[in-house]
């Protein structure tokens, strides 16, 4: 009996320090965000990975964004060895300079690895990936866009960091022409081009989701490293 006791209470405590992990940074910058700070944080630079989400869990509530994504994949379970950042929308499309204004609150405040610093999103969040990777690829490590689309102008601007477009070929809400188009708009100004485009035979617009909780796509994030 004594022993079970105190196994539960080392359960509750391993369950206490991991979910204080996961936080409301809010009035800091102009969109409000959760952060998950790994340990290791106090001892050795992490990498930043930055989840932008789609239009469904825009609004004011906080917890909508944890319906899926990253952080529904580590509420699930799963380990991600980087500082994520996931901040929400109120309404209307991503704005870059605002989720650079987190990325850079992000590395004033944390040990921070300016190496590795990666944006993913899906559907809206695709889009946002794309926009922010457009006007500030400097930033920025990688980044992967799931089932969104991005301005054909930032072609020049893309084609200088890894990307990874992904659009599931029955998507009837975004169109899969949506990624074709900036894809070919990137290998046109650069044949050599660091940018993967895999079309998910059979996926859907929300299917596609699960692509968050495959350690394929964080294995490609975390491979990638700036000089």
């Amino acid at each position: 009996m004594k022993l079970n006791h105190i196994s539960t209470i080392l359960f509750l405590f391993i369950f206490f320090v991991g979910f204080s992990q996961l936080k409301t940074i809010t009035e800091k910058t102009t969109y409000p965000f959760w952060i998950h700070v790994p340990e290791a944080e106090k001892m050795e630079k992490q990498p930043i990975l930055i989840f932008l989400h789609g239009k469904s869990l825009s609004g004011t509530d906080l917890n909508r964004v944890k319906r899926y994504g990253v952080l529904n994949a580590m509420e699930k379970g799963r380990k991600i060895p980087a500082i994520v950042v996931a901040p929400q929308l109120k309404k209307g499309s991503w704005n870059p300079d605002k989720v650079l204004e987190i990325l850079e609150y992000v590395q004033k405040n944390y040990n921070t690895d300016a190496t590795r610093i990666y944006v993913c999103g899906m559907s809206l969040g695709g889009y946002g990936t794309l926009h922010f990777a457009g006007k500030y690829a400097n930033k920025i490590t990688a980044a992967v866009a799931i089932c969104g689309g991005g301005n054909v102008k930032d072609a020049c601007t893309l084609s200088t960091i890894p990307l990874w477009i992904q659009h599931g070929d029955k998507d009837f809400i975004v169109p899969i022409s949506e990624s074709k188009i900036i894809v070919d708009a990137i290998q046109k100004y650069d044949k050599n081009a660091k940018v993967t485009f895999t079309i998910i035979e059979g996926g859907s617009h929300g299917s596609v989701e699960r692509l968050f909780h495959q350690q394929t796509m964080y294995d490609w994030i975390f491979e990638q490293k700036r000089d």
